[in-house]
């Protein structure tokens, strides 16, 4: 064997080991709605209807303290959080629901609706956890040991929501965002190793509005997109520097208070040039253009009549399914225009996809299997959830097959997949 060929296969074998530890870095990223926050978790192998009894409950844990936060799943770890006489813990269990370790992140949300509010991130071999009160915690993933921790008002000079902070953290690179809310240090990126802040945002000095934010990937620069009280923020993402501002009219600045019209709690969509948002008492549902360098949009239409606080939404090919509150309907949308196409009785909730069906769980505890097709917009089947505590606000996660619903202090993982 010549010089030159043990060359070329060392760098093939290299290369080969390369891509094999990517993609194992890769299947460890998990958080808020899957790993682009649209709510998608794709699938081809899914049951394309469910028994007449509902779906096979693997496993259950009534363990985890209340709580809406949905979990946040990787190859072999769950982590979920839940809040105990006050104190927010961070559980780790196997896929099997065995509890591997929990520990404590200081105290969680005990006013209007008690518990835990966001999914942990996980990235590499560290998990972050924002609680109610708006502070952050990074544990690593194997013990459960804390590295840092950074409190909202006293570090950050924040301000709390009315009905707790509920933003589930976004990591890219070496940041870590949060709408602290404060009047100066409205919108941070936070270093995610050492919790040190990289830079400050001003914003528009509102209080945060419950939101997950997203980044828009352009070949320019990257834009955190997030909501505060009363504004849709475009931010470079790397400078921290305001692009541009949508903001929310339906309260005029003297109306304004905690608890009125600044619950925008879903993640927005990008796609194609275009984003798209749904608030639950802002501007409703909005489609925007924004420009190939991010530094302007411009508003395309808008449609009042779809008020979706917090259920998430979908868009799949030139139309969106949305929940509405004031409706209390499953919605289609046409993405192109904003109007109703066609809608599904099935109250208030909150939807994922696998990638071809709709999963929606409503606040009756009802999940539904639905048909997205335009021409047969329809439930395919439905169960009820009988386990669990308090309110059905959850957002469901698929992973590997198992379809995960927090209710409370519940986990349940049902079975999915069409065989094992």
């Amino acid at each position: 064997m010549n010089l030159k060929y043990m060359n070329i296969r060392s760098l093939l074998s290299i290369l080969i080991f390369t891509l094999i530890a990517f993609a194992g870095y890769s299947q460890t990223i998990a958080q808020w709605r899957g790993v682009d926050r649209k709510g998608i978790y794709e699938a081809t192998d899914l049951l394309k209807s469910w028994p007449a009894g509902g779906l096979q409950l693997v496993w259950s844990t009534d363990s985890i303290g209340n709580g809406y936060g949905s979990p946040a799943v990787t190859a072999d770890r769950i982590y979920i959080t839940g809040e105990k006489d006050s104190i927010g813990y961070l559980y780790s269990f196997d896929l099997k629901g065995n509890l591997i370790w929990k520990s404590d992140y200081d105290k969680e949300w005990t006013r209007s609706f008690p518990g835990s509010r966001s999914t942990p991130t996980v990235t590499e071999d560290l998990v972050y956890v924002c609680s109610g009160f708006g502070n952050i915690t990074c544990f690593e993933t194997k013990h459960g040991i804390k590295k840092w921790f950074v409190d909202l008002k006293k570090n950050l000079n924040g301000r709390y929501t009315f009905h707790g902070h509920s933003e589930s953290p976004l990591i890219d690179g070496d940041n870590i965002f949060l709408v602290a809310g404060g009047a100066d240090t409205n919108v941070v990126a936070l270093n995610r190793f050492t919790g040190k802040i990289n830079w400050i945002c001003k914003g528009m000095g509102q209080i945060p509005a419950y939101n997950s934010p997203y980044l828009i990937n352009l070949s320019t620069r990257k834009i955190l997109v997030t909501f505060s009280a009363y504004s849709l923020l475009g931010i470079d993402a790397s400078t921290g520097e305001l692009l541009w501002v949508h903001q929310q009219d339906n309260y005029q600045p003297e109306a304004r208070k905690p608890g009125v019209g600044d619950t925008h709690s879903n993640t927005i969509w990008y796609e194609n040039g275009f984003i798209y948002y749904i608030a639950g008492d802002g501007n409703c549902a909005v489609k925007l253009a924004l420009s190939p360098d991010g530094k302007q949009i411009t508003q395309v239409w808008r449609n009042t009549e779809i008020d979706n606080f917090m259920g998430g939404f979908i868009k799949k090919d030139s139309v969106i399914y949305s929940t509405s509150n004031y409706l209390r309907q499953l919605l289609a949308i046409d993405s192109n225009t904003g109007k109703i196409s066609d809608s599904i009785k099935c109250g208030i909730g909150s939807i994922i996809s696998d990638g071809n069906l709709l999963y929606y769980y409503n606040q009756k505890g009802q999940v539904n299997l639905i048909d997205p097709d335009p021409n047969n917009f329809r439930v395919i089947s439905s169960f009820s959830i009988s386990k669990g505590t308090k309110e059905h606000f959850s957002h469901p996660v698929i992973n590997n097959g198992i379809l995960y619903i927090r209710h409370g202090k519940t986990l349940l993982a049902y079975q999915v997949k069409d065989h094992f």
